[in-house]
Parts: structure tokens; sequence; C-alpha cells
């Protein structure tokens, strides 16, 4: 069952490319609008799992199709093509859902703060065709990695094709990879839950032990927050581990 609901998330996936080829003079504004609305329901879907309203697995369930078309309005970032670039574009469009696939055989716990994970059972086994659709799904990102260092570095387009870049990486369990395209963000524009993930990715990458680099972005990231930001108290446990 949760195959057929793969291919019919792949379908919507896939439909806003087909509605890009033919609305093009819209797309721009759309698209910032589609990348609003996304984050508003992530954060939304962490707002339920705290709550209780949702279980782990509706939660993560959930979560994946918010990144899968976070991933799509990725591609779609770059100008409207011309006629003859269709075919680039649907090609873009076999890409994206094999992205988003191998994002669900590769995730675990994807929800922030981490979570403690003691029992958890044996990583699946991937056959011969998981695997290449996981090695597909890591040139996907590794394009949008690429495409990005060819934009203009602080427009706004760019930014959020970073932040979309770093939760990607970050699925992957590519940590350094998600540090590098999250600091993008926060070097123009800084967002406290943002600064709070990399710090706390600092800290697994340096062994569990917060950096001076982590430390004066966990501070920072609780000086901007909301009194309601639920990393909070993971945040005030690291500064404290810290000795800040």
């Amino acid at each position: 069952m949760i195959w057929l609901w793969v291919a019919v998330l792949a379908v919507v996936t896939v439909a806003p490319l087909v509605a890009y080829t033919r609305r093009a003079g819209r797309q721009r504004g759309r698209q910032e609008a589609a990348l609003s609305l996304h984050r508003a329901q992530l954060r939304e879907l962490d707002r339920d799992l705290e709550d209780g309203r949702l279980v782990r697995e509706e939660h993560e369930a959930a979560k994946l199709e918010v990144q899968r078309r976070l991933l799509a309005d990725a591609a779609l970032a770059e100008p409207a093509p011309p006629r003859s670039s269709v075919a680039a574009v649907a090609t873009v469009g076999v890409l994206v859902p094999a992205a988003a696939l191998a994002l669900y055989l590769t995730v675990g716990h994807p929800d922030f703060p981490p979570k403690d994970n003691g029992g958890a059972p044996a990583q699946q086994v991937l056959t011969p065709q998981q695997r290449a659709d996981a090695e597909r799904g890591e040139e996907a990102v590794a394009q949008l990695s690429a495409r990005l260092r060819l934009m203009e570095p602080h427009a706004d387009r760019t930014l959020q094709g970073y932040e979309i870049l770093g939760k990607a990486e970050l699925e992957l369990g590519h940590l350094p990879e998600a540090i590098d395209a999250f600091q993008h963000v926060l070097a123009d524009r800084f967002e406290p839950t943002i600064a709070a993930e990399t710090a706390e990715m600092m800290t697994e990458v340096a062994g569990n032990t917060v950096t001076p680099e982590a430390l004066a972005l966990f501070k920072r990231a609780m000086a901007a927050a909301p009194a309601d930001a639920p990393w909070r108290p993971m945040a005030r446990k690291r500064i404290a581990e810290a000795g800040g």
C-alpha cells in the first residue's frame, strides 16, 4: 500500500513542473508563496508531534511529503525555460521523485531536536534497485548544490535553495554538507531555528562537544527565538554543557 502512496506523491510532485512550462510568467511569485507555505506546514507538523496530535510515524510520513515538495520547488527555482527546454524540465521531473524516494529509504528520525533512537531495529538492507534509487537521489541533491553555486549568492531564491539543500543533506546524514548549506543562509539572514540546527550538527560533528562556534550560535538563537520554540530545552542543555 505504501508504494501506491509513493506513486501518487510522485505524480503530485511532478505536476508543478508541467504547469511551470505553461505558466512561467507567474512562476516566481507562486514559488515564493509555496516555499512559505511548506515552511509553515513543517512548523505545524512539529507542533502537532510535540502536542501529541500525531504519532511519530504519522509525523515522519507527513514531513517527508512536505520535503518532497520543497525539493520540487527547488528544482523550479531557475528562470523560466524556453519551449526548447521542455525535455530538460521533464528530466528534472524524473530526478526529483528519485531524490524523494532516496530520502524516504535513507531517513531515520528527521525531526528536530534529535531523539534517542535506542532500541530501534537494525537498518534495512537495501535491494539493488533501492540502492540504485538512492544513488540517483544523491545525484539529484548534488545537482541542486551545483545549480546554487551558479546563482546570485545573496538572492532570496538562492537562500531558499540553500535552506532546502541543508535539510536534504541532513536527511541523507551528510552533516558537514548540511552545515555548509545552512551557513550560506545564516550569513545573509539569521533564523534562530536554522542557527540552532546548525549548532547542534556542529556539536555532533565534534564528537558531541559544544565548540565555541556552536556555543555562539546557540546563544544567539536563544536570544532571537520566541519563548515557545520547541528546541529551547536542547539549546539550554548544550549551553550548560559548554559552561556558558
